[in-house]
């Protein structure tokens, strides 16, 4: 539906801009009003091109009431981008995106070498997770041991904990953390 809304908007717009134009041209002098009036009763009382006209006007009535009185984002949609609606036989579940990024973080600060983490996660319509993971490592660690294991861990957590297929877990490491003093 979201095409037809489209097509509509660019009917309109190109809709208003002639009679916009027209009418500047009228209000300038450069168009002679009677003419514009012998045209348009032309179109109008015309048997095909009145019936064409009236056909359209009542499509365009519809599609501006639709428009205007129904919103186009469904709430199922609104849920989507929150978060991962399962059903089943006994109910509804809704997973929301803060979950699944509060099960990444808690997989990823279980490792000695991650200091401090931020993580966002994507879904799309057929419920595939995406995780972006931003990491500040210690010295010691061994950057390339430490994403891949976490990356493998974060998979199977969720996996474990959701049901959800992970299709991607993404790691930037921000920086290393400099030595404390205490060590």
């Amino acid at each position: 539906m979201k095409i037809l809304e489209k097509i509509t908007l660019i009917i309109y717009s190109n809709i208003m801009l002639i009679l916009s134009v027209i009418l500047c041209l009228l209000v300038f002098g450069w168009l002679d009003i009677e003419l514009v009036g012998d045209i348009v009763e032309q179109i109008i009382l015309g048997d095909t091109t009145g019936k064409i006209v009236v056909g359209l006007s009542v499509i365009f009535i519809l599609l501006s009431i639709k428009c205007i009185f129904f919103d186009s984002t469904s709430k199922e949609q609104i849920k989507e981008r929150q978060g991962v609606l399962l059903e089943n036989e006994s109910g509804k579940l809704m997973i929301s995106k803060e979950t699944i990024e509060n099960l990444v973080n808690s997989v990823a600060l279980n490792f000695e070498s991650a200091q401090d983490v931020t993580t966002r996660v994507e879904l799309d319509k057929e419920n595939n997770v995406k995780v972006f993971v931003n990491l500040i490592v210690s010295q010691e660690a061994v950057i390339k041991d430490l994403s891949a294991n976490l990356q493998a861990k974060i998979k199977e957590k969720i996996k474990i904990a959701t049901d959800l297929e992970v299709k991607e877990v993404n790691i930037t490491v921000k920086k290393v953390a400099p030595k404390s003093e205490n060590e």
